[in-house]
């Protein structure tokens, strides 16, 4: 239906602008290190805030759980893990290959995988030709414009590219492997949502709207991505003998928290979202939620003056990988009107 498309689109929309900035905090943390940092928005944004907003938006949370196998459970908590670890090798290949070209590879990848295959996995048998037409054309158009926005970023950071390792050959393609790893790996958690729609679905038996339903589903998928974030924090923790930091616990462990909030809230409205988009919500949703968290992600890099001394050649690359992506939501947005 119209309205509920257009709110979905305006849901994704609002999800993609608090994610493409849920990171902006850590550039003002003053005492704690990367590991402290980490630990305290893994466990308030993959544990406190999800099971909070569990407990207080679905009604019978504690009963539905309990009307439901352990099978039900079993492929969300998976695939939270398994986003959790791409979520280490993320940070990894950007130390090693440098922001651009981690972003072609990770989102690209992500954003493609984690639209089509819910699609073709859960709704395959009704799905029209000109639906998956226009899906396939809308995710080769958000490639593009990937393509683009990141070259511009590579155009800008020219003077102060990253160094390629120095025995390049094989310890280089390996990095990219790594990094092709975890773009396979990074859409999982959109996965978790998808194949725990079981969940979703007894949420609605019990009397809760479709809207509040996927918070249900959050706990579980967040709580496996937390086992190995947690764990890779703690290691750095004490492999850099960094515990005491947490002793200066302001304002940090607000910057911390309000990154947490951003990045689940995010989620959060990706999930409503989704329900409004109808059955192709955790994949056309998806893909509308990654364009708009890159187009956030770019707007908020110019306010902030990361572009002021880019070339004419970087901005044009910027404004046509912007174009692209704004005709691919628009692509998407009708592909679920087919």
């Amino acid at each position: 239906m119209m309205p509920s498309t257009s709110d979905g689109v305006i849901l994704a929309a609002v999800a993609g602008l608090m994610s493409g900035n849920c990171m902006l905090p850590s550039k003002f943390l003053r005492s704690w290190r990367w590991e402290n940092m980490w630990a305290v928005f893994s466990l308030v944004s993959l544990v406190v805030l999800p099971w909070g907003l569990a407990f207080c938006l679905v009604h019978n949370l504690h009963e539905i759980y309990r009307s439901l196998p352990l099978s039900a459970f079993f492929m969300p908590l998976l695939f939270g893990m398994c986003w959790g670890v791409a979520q280490i090798l993320f940070g990894i290949s950007v130390d090693r290959l440098g922001m651009s070209l981690t972003y072609a590879i990770v989102v690209g990848m992500g954003a493609a995988l984690g639209t089509l295959v819910p699609m073709i996995a859960l709704e395959k048998s009704k799905l029209h030709r000109s639906t998956v037409e226009a899906v396939v054309l809308g995710i080769v158009l958000m490639a593009l414009g990937i393509i683009l926005t990141t070259l511009a970023g590579r155009l800008r950071d020219n003077a102060h590219s990253v160094h390629l390792p120095p025995h390049g050959g094989k310890s280089y393609r390996a990095l990219i492997m790594l990094a092709v790893l975890c773009g396979f790996l990074a859409p999982m958690l959109n996965y978790s949502f998808a194949f725990g729609q079981q969940i979703a679905k007894q949420s609605i038996v019990f009397g809760n709207s479709p809207a509040l339903a996927s918070y249900a589903v959050w706990p579980i998928g967040l709580a496996g991505g937390f086992i190995p974030n947690a764990g890779y924090a703690a290691y750095l923790i004490l492999r850099r003998r960094s515990l005491p930091l947490f002793a200066k616990a302001s304002p940090d462990l607000l910057l911390s928290s309000a990154m947490a909030v951003l990045w689940m809230g995010a989620f959060a409205v990706y999930g409503m979202s989704a329900a409004f988009l109808g059955n192709l919500g955790t994949s056309i949703g998806w893909a509308l939620f990654q364009i708009f968290m890159i187009v956030a992600a770019s707007v908020s890099g110019l306010l902030v003056g990361e572009w002021k001394h880019a070339s004419g050649r970087a901005f044009v690359c910027l404004a046509s990988g912007m174009s692209l992506l704004i005709v691919a939501t628009i692509f998407l947005t009708f592909a679920n009107r087919i």
